[in-house]
């Protein structure tokens, strides 16, 4: 096998031909079946070490070019009816463990656009320091609204991120503590 990709930052067992990043890249978006920014596919394929940012950016560039994938008008790309044969025909051609690697990290970063779009957290500087105001969806109605106040923007910052690692959580702790259920309590400390 021929390698033509540039190997900066690219793992033992990551991807070193730039026809296999393009697969690779078909095979994501067609395994996940949801658009994905062109950031984000390159922040996947870069944060498993599977391609360097360069050739990552080339290959979906490519892909446009040769229309296996189509850039949509919020810089969304999705997978055309060629790319998606493209995936089907060749995916056996790059190693199991690093197309499980790229959809999982796709997956995980889905996950985690929609946990945030779904509970919104909010910096507001005040006089004396920022307001982190974090709202905890159900769905169709808001479950919870919490504002709390810290002093600097670090902490707000902090704040913000811990709430969207585990908003469920939050709720559930929130939850037993107003209403003293310390059987709660304790499966919401320790889960």
């Amino acid at each position: 096998m021929e390698y033509d990709a540039f190997t900066g930052g690219v793992a033992p067992g990551g991807l070193r031909s730039k026809s296999d990043i393009r697969i690779l890249i078909c095979y994501m978006l067609k395994s996940v079946n949801a658009p994905l920014s062109g950031d984000d596919i390159i922040k996947v394929l870069q944060e498993k070490s599977l391609a360097n940012y360069f050739e990552a950016s080339d290959a979906l560039s490519a892909l446009v070019s040769l229309g296996n994938v189509t850039r949509e008008e919020d810089n969304t790309y999705v997978l055309t009816k060629r790319g998606k044969s493209v995936a089907d025909d060749l995916e056996q051609l790059i190693p199991s463990s690093v197309r499980d690697k790229a959809v999982a990290a796709a997956t995980a970063l889905l996950a985690s656009a929609k946990m945030e779009r779904e509970n919104v957290a909010t910096i507001v500087r005040t006089e004396n320091g920022y307001n982190v105001t974090c709202h905890i969806s159900g769905g169709e109605m808001e479950l919870m609204s919490l504002t709390v106040y810290v002093p600097d923007l670090y902490q707000a910052r902090e704040v913000k991120k811990n709430f969207h690692r585990d908003p469920q959580r939050v709720y559930n702790l929130m939850l037993a503590a107003l209403t003293g259920d310390d059987e709660m309590m304790k499966s919401a400390v320790n889960p």
